[in-house]
């Protein structure tokens, strides 16, 4: 399953449940995000050919954030961009979620294991506005 965050017509999160599965490749965001988040689902044999990505320059304004949930269970909160608390959602091992709008906080349910990727390069806390929940 492929859940869909939205507020005020701008998406907040995509989450895809770790029981999510269909044939073939899917991509859940548009190709204007600096943070593209896909699915593979091949048969024993497929070959992707080599290949290299070419060196293009592109211009980062917003962090976006993916998060797989290796292990445990997460209270996701989100905000909008006036730091007003909108709703929660809880992910467990196995899925996968793009933070691609808005604030977020989280509050471990469980002990979590938790990979992270984002855009780089990391500048610290000037990265981030942090405030109370």
């Amino acid at each position: 399953m492929v859940e869909k965050i939205e507020h005020q017509g701008i998406l907040l999160a995509i989450i895809i449940r770790a029981n999510y599965e269909k044939d073939g490749i899917s991509f859940f965001t548009p190709n204007d995000f600096s943070q593209q988040l896909g699915y593979m689902n091949r048969k024993k044999g497929y070959l992707i050919e080599p290949h290299i990505h070419k060196l293009i320059e592109r211009k980062v304004v917003l962090t976006q954030e993916v998060l797989y949930i290796k292990s445990g269970k997460v209270l996701v909160n989100f905000y909008d961009e006036a730091q007003r608390y909108l709703e929660n959602r809880i992910v467990s091992t196995g899925d996968v979620i793009l933070l691609a709008n808005g604030g977020h906080g989280f509050e471990m349910l469980e002990d979590s294991e938790m990979i992270e990727i984002k855009q780089g390069p990391y500048v610290g806390e000037e990265d981030k506005v942090r405030f109370k929940s």
